[in-house]
This record gives structure tokens, sequence and C-alpha cells, in this order.
């Protein structure tokens, strides 16, 4: 076993903790009552296809074990789960197997079951506690910090709430089950938490990339705690994304277009970060920064196993049509986050979408 690491998210009255180990799911029950989930009201464990067969049962044992009355709902993987039907038929769940304001909403899986259940958690009845129990890499990322969400015909994530969990659950042998390219993706987000703010941690991800692709638990249990101390340091200071939370959004502007008009599905959404965040380092560039943003950035997302390339058959003008539809895009202008050193970016509000398109027509064009 490897070691059992543990941070918290400081937020006041509503700061939680993250626990990250091997191991930690056979734990469940007694954190939870730590915690006060309480066992009086029914939890609801809020799963997908894929996730449920190989994790379901232990959870749902543990948490009976322990006392918990559980009531299961079991999504169809994938991006297509993030909506309002999906949404209603969990509500309508909820309210079929009685669970009333006391009750806790427990998100088994990766990034979309946590938005999905966080969002069901957020409305149902105003507001109800949740849990997040992530099985995927990616989903260390949008497991903390509270942003719930489905997403739009039109737009991803663009109906939704902030909404922090009582507890975050990163047991490391869920993570085994993975594809590789699942794997792959998931590291996007851990290098953009090391090209925001820890220089030295993107070295280390370079360093160390065999290990993590081959999903070593100290390397893993390492990058994922580093991974979620960044994003729990800049949520500390802006959980409303008023200012400085927006530095989260590094390639996200450009990599949400993508996956909006190549169809949520074709590229993964750390695949589409990952180009995304190429074209950040390009623009970067382009503004005057050191060209090695831009070298390191493709060098170290091309270690763990990352597209860098721009899909060439993807319209350059849907993409730029769909940026505009982004939540990021505010008073008429697109907001970049910008590398301007590595580790460290700023909010650009001043690009002109001419020097986009370009950025895009380059980003097809990428060795």
């Amino acid at each position: 076993m490897g070691e059992k690491r543990e941070l918290t998210v400081e937020l006041g009255e509503r700061s939680y903790p993250i626990y990250i180990g091997e191991g930690i799911l056979a734990e469940a029950g007694k954190l939870f009552a730590q915690h006060g989930i309480s066992a009086k009201s029914p939890v609801m464990i809020v799963s997908d296809e894929a996730v449920a067969k190989h994790h379901l049962p232990q959870l749902q044992s543990v948490l009976k074990e322990a006392g918990f009355s559980i009531v299961t709902a079991i999504v169809p993987s994938g991006e297509g789960s993030k909506s309002l039907a999906v949404f209603e038929d969990l509500v309508g769940q909820g309210l079929k197997a009685g669970m009333d304001r006391k009750s806790t909403i427990v998100a088994l899986g990766g990034g979309v079951v946590g938005d999905l259940a966080g969002y069901v958690a957020a409305a149902y009845m105003r507001g109800i506690k949740f849990v997040q129990v992530p099985t995927t890499i990616l989903a260390h990322d949008s497991s903390v910090g509270g942003k719930v969400a489905v997403n739009h015909p039109l737009a991803k994530n663009i109906i939704g709430a902030f909404h922090q969990p009582e507890l975050v659950l990163y047991d490391l042998n869920t993570l085994q089950t993975l594809p590789q390219r699942e794997v792959s993706a998931g590291l996007s987000e851990v290098v953009k938490h090391g090209l925001i703010w820890d220089a030295e941690f993107v070295t280390w991800c370079d360093e160390n990339a065999d290990r993590l692709l081959a999903l070593d638990p100290d390397a893993l249990g390492y990058a994922l705690y580093k991974g979620c101390s960044v994003k729990a340091a800049v949520v500390s200071q802006d959980e409303r994304e008023n200012d400085l939370r927006a530095i989260l959004n590094l390639g996200h502007t450009i990599g949400h277009a993508l996956e909006a008009v190549a169809g949520y599905g074709e590229l993964l959404h750390g695949e589409a970060i990952s180009i995304g965040m190429v074209g950040s380092a390009m623009l970067a560039v382009r503004l005057g920064a050191p060209e090695e943003i831009y070298t390191v950035t493709k060098h170290v997302l091309r270690r763990v196993g990352l597209p860098t390339k721009l899909p060439e058959h993807l319209d350059t003008e849907a993409i730029m049509d769909a940026m505009m539809h982004d939540k990021k895009f505010q008073e008429g202008t697109m907001v970049f986050i910008v590398p301007v050193a590595l580790g460290r970016v700023e909010i650009n509000k001043t690009v002109s979408s001419a020097l986009v398109r370009e950025i895009v027509e380059e980003l097809k064009r990428e060795e």
C-alpha cells in the first residue's frame, strides 16, 4: 500500500477534505460518518454503466455495512448523460426513493458523473449534501472546487451551480481499470496545474511520464496530490471565479470549442484541453513570451501521450463560433488564459479574433 495523503480545501465553514490513496473506498463508511453524512436518510449513489461494473459493489457493500440506506442510479456512460433529461430522471428517482433534505448524493465516476450528480445535489430541495468519489485521473480537477453543471446542445456546462462537496474520496485502486487513452486524457489536467502554478512540477511530470502512464501508485498519488493542491489553493482564494480561479481554464477556451464542434465524444475532454493548451502557448509566444513556453508545453503533453495537433477536418469558423458561445466570452471579447512563463499565466481579454483564427489554423498544421 502506498502513502495515503490528505489535504483540505479551505473555504471557511464550507471547507472539506480530500483523501487520496490506495484502499480509500474501504474506509468510506467511517469517513462518511466522521464528516456528518446522515445514515437516517437515503443516500443516492450515481454512477455510470462502465464504472458501476467495476466499483459500485464495493461502495454499496461498505456503506450498507456502516448502516447507510442506499439508492442506486446508473446513467449511460459519456458526455450525453450531462443533460436536463437525465437530471430530471435522477430527481424523479430521488423523490420515489423518499430522499429528503438530509439525504446525500454520492458521485461515483469520472467528471461527467461528478458534474451531473453534483448539479442534482445543488438543485434537489434547493441543495443537499454530496460526496465526490472520482474514478478517473481527469476528475481530480472537476471533483474539487464545487463547479457542477449539465450541458445544453449549444454549449457545455452552461446550466450549473457552485455546490461544494462534503468530502472527496480518491481511491487510486479505481484508476487501475482505466483504458490507456483515458489515462493520458486525465494527465492533461495534471500537467495544466503545473503550467499555471508550478514550473518544477512540469519538469517532474516530464521526468515521471512513464511511471504515470504505467499507473505507478506512488507517482500517481503524488501527481494527484499536487494537482488537487493547486486547485484547492486557487479555489480557496476565489471560489466563484471572479478573477483568479479563471486561470484554471488554461486551454479551455479553444478546448471546449473543439469538443462542441467535434461532437462530444470524438475528442476526450483532456485531449481537447491538450490541444487548447498548445494553442494558448502559441498565442503566448505571438504576444512576446519566451519560445520555451510553447516547446515545453508541447513536449510534456506528448510525453504523457496526448495530441497537440487539431484534427484538420474540424471547421475553423465553426470553432470560432463555438468560442463565442463559451461562458468565458465576456462583453464581446474572448477570454484567454495565456502563459507568461512556465508556472505562471495571466488572463487576457484583448486577443483579436483574427489572431485566434490564425492560431486555430496553425494548430491544424502542427507537426
